[in-house]
């Protein structure tokens, strides 16, 4: 039996059982670690929090990046904001109608932690269509105006480098890169552990953007087993996709389709009543 690793959360946690301890580094903003775990393949922490394992990665990584893509009839122009592990950009690589993706990671020592142990997401890096920019995310838009068709923000937790990406400042910054029939999703936590985070994200959005829609998804291996979205658009119903994937590209998907785009945006009970109060 190898070592048990834990994220524990304030009330939360989650363990999983590993086999070897595959590289440990302190970047000059997070402490990086990647295990092989014994049923979960690959896992990568940041400051002690799971950012993915390789068993269920591909939920959350296709659901972030499809669901802003097929709300949009063209998307060609891409920024993704996070995101080092390349995951996000493996899955806009499958639409042929992106001519550009720009990337903005802050943290170059996760893109290299990646690429070297975790070739089944970096990947996404290998495309000629990708250009890498190692800055903050919140300065990197600051300068743009209109550009994107739709930009995805694959961020951590509202702590440490994260923290400056979940706040008004920030998203006035994407709305300006963001052409006007754009599109905007954010990863935005767990229904049950951050209510209070997602109902900030809400009055954010509705102020800026007139409309807030939060998309549920399910993956095991963070707390709860769910994390969710924060998809909207100032002219788009972002709720019902535009464009589907073809025969050859829903044979490479595991968890999105058009139904599931759909039904994502249909919500517990609980979390409609937190969101009413807003």
């Amino acid at each position: 039996m190898g070592e048990w690793i834990s994220e524990v959360g304030p009330s939360f946690g989650f363990t999983v059982e590993t086999t070897e301890h595959l590289y440990t580094a302190r970047s000059p903003y997070q402490q990086i670690d990647i295990y092989q775990t014994a049923h979960c393949g690959k896992l990568m922490l940041l400051d002690g929090i799971i950012q993915f394992t390789e068993y269920d990665e591909f939920a959350y990584q296709e659901m972030l990046a499809h669901l802003p893509l097929f709300a949009h009839p063209c998307p060609e122009r891409v920024l993704v904001i996070g995101g080092g592990d390349g995951g996000i950009l493996r899955e806009i690589a499958k639409h042929d109608c992106v001519k550009r993706i720009d990337l903005c990671e802050i943290d170059a020592m996760v893109i290299e932690a990646a690429k070297k142990f975790v070739p089944s997401m970096s990947c996404g890096f290998d495309d000629p269509r990708v250009a890498v920019h190692i800055a903050d995310g919140s300065k990197f838009v600051a300068d743009k105006e209109s550009e994107y068709d739709v930009i995805i923000v694959d961020s951590t937790d509202p702590v440490g480098p994260g923290e400056s990406l979940f706040n008004a400042e920030f998203y006035s910054k994407m709305k300006r890169a963001l052409k006007p029939d754009g599109v905007i999703a954010s990863q935005s936590e767990s229904i049950y552990l951050h209510p209070a985070v997602i109902k900030r994200l809400m009055r954010i959005n509705l102020d800026l953007f007139g409309s807030y829609n939060y998309a549920l998804m399910l993956v095991p291996t963070y707390p709860t087993g769910t994390i969710g979205a924060s998809v909207v658009s100032c002219s788009r119903d972002v709720k019902n996709p535009v464009r589907e994937p073809d025969a050859s590209m829903l044979a490479k998907l595991r968890y999105y389709t058009p139904a599931i785009h759909r039904a994502s945006f249909v919500l517990p009970k609980f979390a409609e009543d937190f969101l009413k109060e807003v």
